[in-house]
């Protein structure tokens, strides 16, 4: 018999369905599953509501839509890196597209055909089963990539210190999709086999697999047919069921985490508002960390993205941002129960059927599952020094990395500074190298320990108003504590006032007024101190109407900018880098004299990943006449840390090899005789990095506003050598 395509459509399903049969247990099974997926999710439900300080975040819906949106369903942070972001697309948007495509079908079948409509007819059919076939083999590829990646390739950041992670959950999650795609192709190719219809051409996948089954008669066809249909059923309904019990719970938690992400400035730390009142600081147990801090944990897909890039991690430091997480979530899944079981008991159930209902229901799967051991309180384990690690603490340089390349918007930063300083101002336990620090700033309001009433002196000799002799200068320029205090600080400082000198920009400094900005109190953990030098210094700007800051620091730059506005410090605030870009865009600054030689810039992590300053420092370097500029490997938002993050400039490395060390090697092999920066840490680390290579005579590390001043032509007895002398062949 002939059938015309747009007169006929999947007629084929008619061959091999009994309804009257098959719908019931279909039905049924179906109902099983979704009331199994239900009873996971609200069980997950019950965990995530357990621990934690509420914290709600439903403000600015239209933002934290679009995140939901770009994040969670274009996929646009998983797609940064290539072959992680191909497989994961493939099997995330074929996946996306049968499901929704197998609800449309089973829709016309079940409902629109008994009431004489029909869709899959004609062009539409052909369209609609080509498409299905398409995505078909789309999440086959994604599976087939992810299984070779995570068993044969095996990446570092799959594991942790070179041992695979892989769990019987991975493997599940792949057999799973695996099988519901092979099988309905199988479903295909039987049906394609028997009825052969022309047009099935276009469902391409079953078509080319129906050849594989030349030899089997029809009769065995349609039995085998319906057996793999049913495996098939079962497989994709076992797939529902299973989602809230496997690390298919991240198909929720992730896009939620998306939707949640925070819309404070990129960094910005919360800070302790309650010092009057409060019997700790900081976070020492679990349930002082908000609910979506703990949320965040069950967000990660353990995709390793952040311990890529983690240079603690790298070096060989006990921390890995992704290991982590996962300790925070093993010690939630561990404590979460217990308060589940405790919050019950503190209410009145008795009157609630729903509840007692599902309390017995709970009692069995517990007992079933975990077995009655469970029913006890587990042992009782302490946050930091039991769950985490404390290397792992005080490894972090805050470098952002791991929250910059997470594609599940976990926030991994804030969580470390809030547990040290429950460590620093509730315990006072941290590294002796810290509490000088802490001390030198709280005695001299500097962590050199320097006499707080030389603070102006690099100044001298440049007729730089203060404030107080001039208030009515258009711009502060916050010198910060190494620009005020280090050696070759205060060099930068020199050149880059000069510039704006030079520039006739009208700016003044605070002198003696000035005070630390407190960053390295900040995320040592130290937040009482921060907030008493953040607020003195507000303070003092306030008195003088202060409304433009320039900074040379990025640390100082990304507190005045981003953490000051939580105690009033509202400025319009500049790093140097950008001010220089904009005087030599307008013309205002001149490079006439050429600078010879091969540099690199590093992009400092509190100027590139912190405040997306990344093209203004390149911009500057190429505008300098005989430059010659190459990038290293690690750049841009993948930078690598130069190691001072975080408090770490003033702690010893006593694990693992140097963090300075490792982004030094990067600049050697990137064949640069000139490391190119724009923060004084930086300059400081890496300088010492050239020193322990033993590269003092082929190498320097200048600051931009150095390299500009050389350029500029306009005095050069007092650059420093390092500028003025000419590269030597390394």
């Amino acid at each position: 018999m002939e059938h015309s395509p747009f007169t006929v459509g999947n007629e084929g399903r008619q061959v091999f369905w009994n309804a009257d049969y098959f719908e019931p247990f279909l039905f049924l099974f179906t109902a099983v599953a979704l009331a199994i997926f239900a009873y996971g999710v609200y069980r997950r439900w019950q965990l995530w509501i357990a621990l934690g300080k509420p914290e709600r975040r439903m403000d600015h819906l239209r933002e934290r839509i679009r995140s939901l949106l770009v994040n969670g369903l274009v996929q646009w942070k998983t797609f940064r890196d290539p072959y992680p972001g191909v497989m994961h697309g493939l099997i995330f948007f074929g996946f996306f597209v049968l499901i929704f495509g197998a609800a449309f079908d089973a829709t016309e079948f079940h409902i629109a055909e008994p009431l004489g409509w029909a869709f899959l007819r004609g062009m539409v059919y052909i369209g609609f089963s080509f498409l299905m076939d398409l995505f078909g083999v789309a999440v086959l590829i994604g599976v087939l990539l992810a299984i070779y990646r995570r068993y044969v390739q095996r990446p570092d950041r799959l594991g942790y210190q070179g041992k695979p992670d892989n769990t019987p959950d991975d493997v599940i999650v792949l057999l799973f999709i695996l099988g519901i795609i092979v099988t309905g192709f199988i479903i295909e190719a039987l049906r394609i086999r028997v009825t052969y219809p022309p047009w099935e051409v276009w469902s391409f996948g079953g078509w080319f697999l129906a050849k594989a089954f030349t030899g089997v008669d029809p009769g065995t066809a349609k039995i085998l047919h319906k057996l793999f249909w049913w495996i098939h059923a079962f497989l994709a309904l076992g797939f529902i069921a299973y989602i809230p019990y496997s690390r298919l719970i991240h198909m929720i938690t992730t896009p939620a985490n998306h939707f949640m992400v925070s819309l404070q400035p990129v960094g910005a730390i919360e800070p302790i508002r309650d010092f009057e009142t409060a019997e700790s600081f900081g976070v020492g147990k679990l349930e002082e960390f908000t609910n979506k801090q703990i949320f965040d944990s069950d967000a990660c897909t353990r995709c390793g993205r952040c311990q890529d890039g983690c240079p603690a991690y790298l070096s060989g430091k006990p921390l890995s941002p992704k290991k982590l997480i996962q300790d925070l979530k093993s010690y939630w899944l561990e404590q979460a129960p217990a308060a589940v079981a405790a919050k019950r008991a503190a209410e009145d159930a008795a009157d609630n059927p729903l509840r007692r209902a599902l309390d017995r229901v709970d009692a069995v799967v517990d007992h079933a599952v975990r077995g009655a051991a469970t029913e006890s309180t587990p042992a009782e384990k302490a946050l930091i020094g039991g769950a985490v690690d404390l290397h792992e603490l005080w490894a972090c340089t805050n470098c952002l990395y791991c929250q910059e390349n997470c594609s599940a918007s976990i926030e991994h930063v804030p969580k470390v500074i809030q547990m040290r300083q429950y460590k620093v101002l509730t315990e006072a336990d941290f590294a002796p190298e810290l509490q000088l620090t802490f001390r030198n700033i709280e005695n001299n309001s500097n962590p050199w320990g320097i006499g707080s009433h030389l603070r102006a002196d690099w100044a001298k000799e440049l007729g730089i108003p203060t404030l107080a002799e001039d208030p009515n200068v258009e711009y502060l320029f916050y010198v910060g504590c190494a620009g005020s205090f280090d050696d070759r600080g205060k060099k930068v400082s020199t050149a880059f006032a000069k510039i704006l000198k030079a520039a006739g920009v009208s700016f003044g400094i605070l002198g003696t007024e000035e005070g630390c900005c407190g960053d390295s109190a900040m995320r040592g953990g130290n937040e009482y101190l921060y907030q008493t030098l953040a607020q003195a210094n507000i303070e003092v700007m306030k008195g003088y109407n202060v409304k433009k800051i320039l900074a040379t620091c990025p640390h100082g730059y990304n507190a005045l900018k981003k953490d000051y506005p939580h105690f009033g410090g509202e400025f319009e605030v500049w790093h140097h880098t950008e001010i220089i870009a904009d005087l030599i865009a307008r013309g205002k600054i001149v490079l006439k004299k050429p600078v010879d030689g091969l540099f690199t810039y590093h992009d400092s992590c509190f100027l590139g990943r912190y405040n997306g300053i990344y093209d203004q420092p390149r911009n500057i370097l190429k505008a300098v006449p005989g430059l010659k500029l190459t990038e290293m490997e690690r750049n841009l938002a993948k930078s690598f840390c130069c190691g001072a993050g975080g408090a770490r400039m003033w702690m010893e490395e006593d694990i693992g090899e140097r963090i300075n060390n490792m982004r030094t090697d990067q600049a050697i092999a990137a064949g640069a005789d000139r490391i190119a920066v724009g923060c004084p840490f930086c300059l400081t680390m890496l300088t010492d990095g050239i020193k322990d290579r033993k590269k003092e005579e082929g190498m320097a590390a200048l600051d931009i506003a150095e390299i500009v001043w050389k350029s500029m032509d306009l005095e050069e007895e007092k650059l420093p050598a390092e500028v003025c002398a000419a590269p030597s062949a390394s």
